[in-house]
């Protein structure tokens, strides 16, 4: 998910950029809601790969030769193609925000309307000489004993973590509902990026518990937020997280009210940290791979904290929004489209005419490099199959019995 950032801090951000915290299996449920048939060609195919390492007998390389010239021609060709078509994406893209800034009309031609090109040409041929490689280990992903197992030995912090599901569910809602976020936006979010019935500590790739699972990204909570998306929403927001512990701890007894400025001084010097460095995603990536900044992540897990931190990754797109001057109350698959493309390209798609979407491809809000890692952008190929698939499996998800539970606490 892609992340929740400031509007200042939102300013000189590539436009199109895959949102960060996106949880790559709620778009891969997304992907098998569309039923698609599997695209013809795939932008980049893979290498043909010998079973066994063949000789590099002079015919061999002759043929290998033969192939390479072929492959390297038709590759030449593509990557002209398609450079051509993602530089008419951006400076289209371009336009439009020229446009909106200058409070003028956007029309259906300030898109671009056709497919991005896919790569038909033959495989990139193995070199028979070659030796074979063996594929590199898969990076290491931390989970949630290492940030617990970083905020103590960073922080000397260990999270107050909710005695049942049911208490961060009903801390979530208190927060959520405060922030003016509704159940609608709330619950529906819920389902599709936890999976219907996700824990306050799931983590992508770790949804269900089977033999081998392993973490694909530091993605946690309700909302997935990663490492990255801690640290740099305790840079712009922690005084705020900061204020509002602190009028929570004014009405608490001596001893919880002890306990909670502990906590509150923890915060300081973790937002002290985080705004160590300039308020740029990049910079912030940084931090949250040390061991502070997976430090800064577990307070997710902490039911006072978790909450806001979660909340506000919905919020700064529903303030983002109004900002913009848009005032209609944003559906949950029209926050979500914000979290996959960014907040910039979702309000596009947001604002766009309903009989647009039919029309205008899925890759006018993207990068290309976030085109092709997303799951889904390729194969919804028009906004209005994205969109559909979305809350289809919203629909699904929040009939699952997580999502129930969070329901019933906003009508109590």
């Amino acid at each position: 998910m892609p992340r929740r950032r400031s509007v200042t801090a939102l300013r000189g951000r590539v436009a199109g950029e895959m949102r960060h915290g996106l949880n790559y299996w709620r778009w891969a449920a997304v992907f098998a809601a569309l039923l698609l048939a599997p695209a013809q060609g795939v932008r980049a195919q893979s290498e043909e790969r010998p079973l066994a390492q063949a000789t590099s007998s002079p015919a061999a390389m002759a043929e290998y030769r033969r192939k390479l010239e072929e492959y390297t021609s038709s590759r030449r060709k593509y990557e002209a193609e398609a450079d051509a078509y993602w530089s008419s994406v951006a400076d289209k893209r371009r336009l439009r925000l020229a446009r909106r800034r200058n409070n003028q009309e956007i029309g259906l031609a300030d898109y671009v309307l056709m497919q991005p090109p896919v790569y038909s040409g033959p495989p990139k041929p193995i070199d028979p000489s070659a030796p074979i490689e063996e594929p590199p280990p898969k990076k290491y992903v931390p989970v949630v004993a290492d940030f617990l197992s970083a905020a103590a030995k960073e922080f000397n912090f260990i999270p107050q973590r909710p005695r049942s599901e049911i208490e961060y569910k009903r801390a979530y809602v208190k927060v959520a509902s405060a922030a003016g976020l509704s159940k609608d936006q709330v619950v529906r979010i819920y389902a599709f990026e936890s999976g219907g019935d996700g824990a306050y500590d799931v983590q992508a790739g770790l949804e269900q518990p089977k033999p081998g699972a392993q973490a694909i990204s530091t993605a946690l909570g309700y909302n997935q937020l990663l490492a990255t998306n801690s640290v740099e929403l305790m840079a712009e927001k922690g005084n705020q997280f900061i204020k509002s512990l602190s009028a929570k701890a004014a009405g608490l007894s001596e001893e919880a009210k002890a306990a909670l400025q502990r906590k509150i001084a923890v915060l300081k010097s973790m937002v002290a940290f985080c705004r160590s460095v300039p308020d740029t995603w990049s910079a912030h990536d940084q931090l949250a791979n040390t061991p502070k900044g997976l430090a800064v992540h577990a307070l997710n897990l902490d039911v006072d904290v978790g909450p806001l931190l979660q909340t506000q990754k919905l919020l700064d797109s529903v303030v983002f929004a109004r900002a913009q001057g848009y005032g209609a109350v944003l559906s949950a698959a029209e926050l979500e489209m914000m979290n996959l493309t960014g907040d910039g390209n979702g309000l596009d798609i947001v604002r766009m005419p309903s009989e647009w979407r039919d029309r205008v491809p899925t890759s006018n809000f993207f990068q290309p490099g976030g085109y092709e890692r997303n799951p889904i952008a390729g194969r919804s190929k028009v906004v209005a199959k994205l969109i559909a698939a979305t809350n289809a499996v919203m629909d699904r998800e929040s009939k699952l019995q997580g999502a129930k539970e969070l329901a019933a606490l906003f009508a109590n």
